[in-house]
């Protein structure tokens, strides 16, 4: 981790810290990968959710972990933080019909002291523990943060097939998640949305919606979020570079 996050978290920055809970988003349908749920599928001999789960388990910015899921997935997950070793405090709840009555149901049931709110995909498996505490670190300075890295093609702007303009390059960031914010601000703004019938691609938006700022840190080109059958074919590439790395 570089920057000045980086030196605050190796001088033991979290000795005095906001509570975290970590909110797992689970509960997609997986339609783009035919409708088999992508997080319990293989990756490296593993669920891609049991990856994502140890990562929050090693942050140590993260008090406890509650994971959104499909009613039919509750004791599968359940099960899965057991076989994994997870010893953090965790609960597993039903989630929505969208991610955000699912993130907003999870954020009702985490801890009452917690200070912050951490939402993770949970089809991101190589988010890092260092990555999350930075965020975190963020947030506890500023009310709403998250990763982002640069865009590195030209995006283009087009309706009916017609380019209508091309946005400053300098300008654009791919966000990732973690994504986290003040409690009581996370819960407000996606109750806003969900009230006034908004829908919306992540957590930022509800609360930029809200007109309060959200500051980007650095995030991670390896922390990819797992969508389509590519993807896990990338994540297999990652999980093995990392794996020869660490062999090295």
């Amino acid at each position: 981790m570089k920057g000045l996050l980086g030196r605050l978290l190796k001088k033991g920055a979290f000795a005095a810290r906001p509570t975290c809970s970590a909110i797992i988003a689970a509960a997609g349908s997986s339609s783009r990968m035919g409708g088999e749920n992508k997080l319990l599928m293989p990756l490296g001999g593993m669920p891609v959710l049991a990856h994502t789960l140890l990562a929050v388990e090693r942050a140590e910015g993260v008090d406890e972990i509650v994971i959104a899921a499909r009613e039919e997935e509750l004791l599968t997950y359940a099960e899965l933080c057991k076989v994994y070793g997870l010893r953090k405090p965790i609960k597993v709840i039903v989630g929505g019909a969208t991610r955000m009555e699912s993130v907003l149901r999870a954020a009702l049931e985490t801890r009452q002291d917690a200070r912050l709110l951490a939402v993770q995909d949970g089809a991101r498996p190589f988010v890092t523990p260092a990555l999350f505490d930075a965020v975190v670190l963020r947030a506890a300075a500023c009310d709403a943060a998250a990763p982002a890295v640069p865009v590195h093609d030209t995006i283009k702007t087009a309706q009916d097939g017609r380019v209508t303009g091309t946005p400053e390059r300098s300008m654009l960031f791919a966000v990732q998640t973690p994504q986290v914010f003040d409690a009581g601000l996370l819960k407000a703004a996606l109750q806003s949305a969900l009230t006034d019938g908004v829908t919306l691609t992540d957590d930022c938006a509800a609360v930029e919606r809200l007109g309060k700022a959200v500051y980007l840190t650095e995030g991670d080109e390896e922390n990819i979020k797992i969508t389509t059958p590519f993807d896990l074919l990338l994540a297999e590439a990652i999980l093995r570079r990392r794996e020869e790395g660490a062999a090295e």
